[in-house]
């Protein structure tokens, strides 16, 4: 679908705006924002791998078959992976409980070698520590939405969302395109979220993959060449992997658990894993300036102050959001030749 046909702002193209804007609103407002994201996921999946069957295919009839199979095996595939991943982490070699405890008990046995000045800013002992993770947890619940029928309804709001975009896709191979003057206008708006869902998620997804693989290496190869051994290595990858899809804040989390653990064998360690760390994420600021700026054609600071606005106002799920959002904006913006 070609984009510059919306450029033109009339009535149908303002009430359209308002229209996408009260939607987006209404999707963090009611924690609706992973529903969103894996229906967008599903679709622009599929949209990538559409013109494959397209050009093997010669009739609409089987192409529709085919691009349903296809919806079924991205969806499926998907769940399976997700079922996956928290099935590693509540794993007995992947469990974040595992990882809080050793975590607090490194805290602890840690005080003796580290200075006073850095003292003050650590929790007092392990049971602290457990006590401050607890209650952050329990401030952030409603964002997390890990626990109980929060967490159930959130699995079902996801593969509610991949369906539908799975149906969505579908209906969009149809080449359906008489739209009235009003529909026209939400399908422009439609069409430039999707591609600023699918410019900044897979760059960023880029980006979480390098990151994850940087972080193995250092690890598993160098760390034990140099005869150091880190526990619960898998699980901090994977944590590396997942919050690396969040801009920015992922780095600082990760970074994080695997200076702390680092403490556990020395505090040489721990500081050779901060400069590491430093360096490796210096790298990837020019990488992350080359794929995702590039890809929405904005600063690092422009997306840090919509991530810190969007948290403000939204919590998590502001911070995941932030970037998605203000590329679209920023697009509407772009079209019209205002930025």
């Amino acid at each position: 679908m070609e984009l510059k046909t919306f450029l033109k702002a009339n009535q149908y193209t303002i009430a359209a705006w308002i229209l996408a804007g009260a939607t987006l609103l209404f999707v963090l407002l009611f924690h609706l924002l992973p529903a969103l994201l894996a229906g967008l996921l599903v679709y622009e999946l599929i949209h990538i791998l559409t013109p494959c069957i397209a050009r093997k295919l010669p009739g609409d009839r089987a192409k529709l078959i085919a691009i349903a199979f296809l919806v079924i095996a991205i969806v499926g595939l998907l769940t399976l992976a997700g079922a996956g991943l928290v099935a590693f982490f509540r794993s007995e070699s992947g469990s974040l409980t595992v990882l809080l405890a050793k975590m607090a008990q490194i805290i602890e046995d840690s005080r003796k070698i580290l200075p006073a000045w850095m003292l003050s800013h650590m929790p007092a002992d392990a049971n602290t520590f457990r006590d401050q993770a607890a209650e952050w947890l329990r401030t952030h619940s409603v964002d997390l939405q890990v626990a109980g029928k929060e967490a159930g309804r959130l699995i079902a709001h996801i593969i509610l969302g991949m369906i539908i975009g799975g149906i969505v896709a579908m209906r969009d191979a149809a080449h359906d395109d008489k739209f009235k003057p009003f529909a026209h206008a939400l399908v422009g708006r439609a069409a430039l979220f999707g591609d600023a869902f699918r410019r900044v998620v897979f760059a960023q997804v880029r980006i979480a993959a390098i990151n994850a693989c940087f972080t193995g290496l250092y690890l598993l190869v160098l760390l034990p060449i140099l005869g150091v051994g880190l526990p619960l290595v898998k699980t901090m990858i994977a944590i590396t992997f997942v919050v690396g899809l969040i801009p920015v804040a992922g780095n600082l989390i990760s970074n994080t658990i695997i200076v702390v653990v680092s403490l556990s064998q020395s505090l040489t360690v721990a500081i050779g894993s901060l400069i590491y760390l430093v360096v490796i994420h210096k790298f990837e600021y020019f990488l992350n300036a080359r794929i995702v700026g590039s890809q929405i054609r904005a600063n690092a600071w422009e997306l840090l102050i919509a991530m810190v606005m969007m948290e403000a106002a939204f919590g998590l799920a502001g911070i995941v959001a932030a970037p998605i959002y203000y590329a679209y904006v920023k697009s509407e913006l772009r079209a019209r030749d205002l930025v």
